[in-house]
């Protein structure tokens, strides 16, 4: 199938909100009105435009941005693991190690022994880089 053209930009815009809102309960419905269309229809033309589905999409950007956190911050994993919009520690772990190929613990330790040293879990707290379990989501206003 080839994506009409004139719904690249809604698929963008919608591929857009997944990565601004990747930490937020996302769900396929909302995802595909960003774009304008029905979830069915749109799961079939974000896959032929970007290779993989939209849930994979959110996934692997989740998994990317906790290989950041666990690079780092001085964050548990279970902290990253929440700030990342994971509600699962098991099903979190599992997709990490799925994804990169070892555990999140064996990924900050091996970070951890070579890199510099870690930004405080309580900064990011405080910034707004990582949101507070239990509450929504804290926008940096500039």
């Amino acid at each position: 199938m080839t994506v009409p053209v004139e719904l690249l930009p809604h698929l963008r815009r919608a591929r857009d909100h997944i990565d601004r809102n990747y930490s937020e309960r996302l769900d396929l419905g909302t995802v595909a009105a960003v774009a304008a269309v029905s979830k069915y229809h749109f799961i079939r033309c974000f896959e032929d435009a970007y290779g993989e589905t939209p849930m994979r999409y959110l996934t692997r950007r989740r998994i990317e941005r906790a290989q950041d956190l666990l690079r780092t911050a001085n964050l548990t994993v279970t902290e990253v693991c929440m700030a990342v919009g994971f509600t699962s520690l098991g099903s979190f772990s599992a997709k990490f190690t799925r994804i990169v190929g070892e555990s999140p613990v064996a990924y900050r330790n091996r970070f951890a022994a070579s890199g510099a040293p870690h930004i405080p879990g309580c900064w990011l707290f405080m910034a707004g880089v990582v949101r507070n379990f239990g509450e929504g989501p804290r926008r940096h206003e500039q």
